[in-house]
């Protein structure tokens, strides 16, 4: 009896298109099935400080004591703080050097500064990245280098993003994992190509979303406080108030939309009525001064004949 060979060879190289897919959906069902089955078990993870964190924090990776909203990021919800002070000083130049080597001895850094003058008067804005654990301590460091005028902070949890990140990395990469196994079992050059194409894309989205959650983690560990010092800040954010381009511009446009009505209800007015009072009045005339002349009112005076020549 006769053996097809060739359609057994076939039958051989498409067992492991189906290995592919069946280790995928698997690996992906395993990530999700622990991430659904143990949600305390990832919430742990997500808690668990870094080394990295803890050199950021300058805490060595040992957690640090603390109080209120201090305590709520050392239990493990992962909070991204914001907040914008104004100061009324006495040295704006002073004011600076001091509010930067307090944030420095905090385990901060300047991340972006402007100064300006107006006339006499210094205006410096500075944007700290503080320690998130050190977020109070800072506050209360730099309101005492002046008079506070204005004071703004915010919190968002990012906890469940960052959880969510992780997860889809994992499944990202467990892909990723069984593409390269494939790719070392397969000779089929299209086969190769396929799987190529596919894990570049699968390469691709774990930089991205590796990126994000990089991002997070640097928003999480190092808060933004931004610091305005000035010797008149409250003046000079009072004349900024009272200046809005904005209400500028709409009360011109107020301005020349009535003299634009008025101009066209005074040129209504004529048209409608003055134009006719004045074609009658017109008319009148010219017909007063007909009747007039016909009757003689309006006749010419007699030209006086020209003087006769004297002599001969």
């Amino acid at each position: 009896m006769r053996i097809d060979r060739t359609g057994a060879r076939r039958t051989i190289t498409g067992i492991p298109g189906v290995l592919l897919i069946g280790a995928i959906l698997a690996a992906c069902g395993a990530s999700a099935g622990v991430g659904a089955a143990s949600p305390g078990g990832q919430g742990r993870e997500a808690a668990a400080p870094s080394a990295a964190d803890g050199a950021a924090s300058g805490t060595g990776g040992q957690p640090v004591a603390q109080t209120g909203d201090a305590a709520a990021f050392q239990d493990g919800a992962k909070v991204v703080r914001t907040g914008s002070l104004e100061l009324q000083v006495a040295d704006v130049r002073a004011a600076v050097t001091a509010g930067r080597t307090a944030m420095i001895g905090m385990g901060g850094y300047i991340g972006a500064s402007q100064q300006y003058s107006d006339g006499d008067n210094i205006v410096a804005t500075i944007a700290y990245r503080i320690p998130s654990d050190r977020w109070e301590d800072a506050l209360d460091a730099l309101r005492g280098l002046g008079d506070p005028v204005n004071e703004q902070t915010d919190a968002a949890d990012v906890t469940g993003q960052i959880v969510d990140l992780d997860a889809r990395i994992r499944n990202l990469r467990a892909s990723e994992n069984a593409l390269v196994k494939h790719l070392s079992d397969t000779g089929k050059v299209s086969d190769v190509l396929e799987i190529e194409a596919r894990l570049s894309d699968v390469r691709g989205q774990i930089e991205q979303l590796s990126a994000q959650k990089t991002n997070l983690d640097s928003q999480v560990a190092y808060a933004t406080l931004t610091v305005t010092f000035g010797v008149e800040v409250q003046a000079v954010k009072a004349a900024a108030d009272r200046w809005d381009p904005q209400t500028q511009v709409d009360q011109a446009g107020a301005s020349l939309l009535g003299f634009l009505q008025a101009a066209a209800s005074v040129g209504i007015w004529l048209a409608i009525v003055g134009l006719p009072i004045l074609v009658m009045l017109s008319i009148v005339v010219v017909i007063a001064l007909f009747v007039g002349r016909r009757l003689g009112v309006f006749r010419r005076a007699a030209t006086p004949p020209p003087p006769a020549a004297a002599g001969g």
